[in-house]
């Protein structure tokens, strides 16, 4: 069986299938993907056609979407298994996934995280009003996740979900900002969760490097 994850190590998506991966200590290859770039080649498109990351290619299998390709490796590797088989744990677990692709990574990543952390590291020129935006938009967003971390079926601690696992880098990309940090404190649930999360070895071996601005 030959695994190969296609990828752009700044992606928190791609970098969500490699936290998966190694809670399930899967053997894979990567290979590095620039969507950015003017110069793709020609033969990721025949992967990918929507030029994004990341792309899963099991033998002759092909896969992309993060939530499909999670689900995926969840069912390739059954140890451990991190879909709840709880009714009402579940359907909180398919609750966050959607939160995080439809506001959280929208608003916290790509506005804040971006706008506030990211592009100071290339020495590019950041919008403040994205940033003001993004975080406009966080208190909803991280009320929500309160919410449900104070309810205690899933970002609890104790289990682990593919919720857990895709919340992790978005939110370790949040907080790399100093407004990310601020807000963060206002929510003890979820600021018990991440005390705990943040430690979780396949988030830290995951972390890309960032040049210094």
């Amino acid at each position: 069986m030959t695994l190969i994850l296609h990828g752009f190590q700044f992606s928190v998506y791609t970098r969500i299938v490699k936290v998966i991966l190694a809670e399930k200590a899967a053997t894979y290859q990567y290979t590095e993907v620039n969507p950015f770039a003017a110069d793709m080649p020609l033969s990721y498109l025949d992967l990918h056609p929507f030029r994004r990351v990341p792309c899963l290619k099991h033998d002759g299998f092909i896969l992309f979407e993060t939530s499909a390709i999670s689900r995926y490796i969840n069912s390739l590797f059954p140890d451990p298994d991190f879909v709840l088989q709880d009714g009402k744990a579940l359907a909180r677990m398919e609750q966050v996934l959607s939160i995080i692709d439809s506001y959280f990574y929208p608003h916290l990543v790509r506005q804040v995280f971006s706008h506030g952390y990211f592009l100071k590291q290339f020495n590019e020129a950041a919008d403040p009003e994205e940033l003001a935006a993004g975080l406009a938009a966080a208190p909803s967003i991280l009320n929500s996740l309160e919410k449900i971390a104070d309810e205690g079926l899933i970002l609890n601690g104790a289990s682990s979900t593919l919720a857990d696992l895709h919340l992790g880098p978005m939110m370790d990309y949040f907080m790399m900002t100093d407004e990310g940090k601020k807000m963060l404190k206002e929510y003890p649930a979820l600021s018990g969760w991440w005390d705990n999360e943040q430690k979780r070895p396949s988030l830290i071996e995951s972390r890309p490097e960032f040049p210094q601005s």
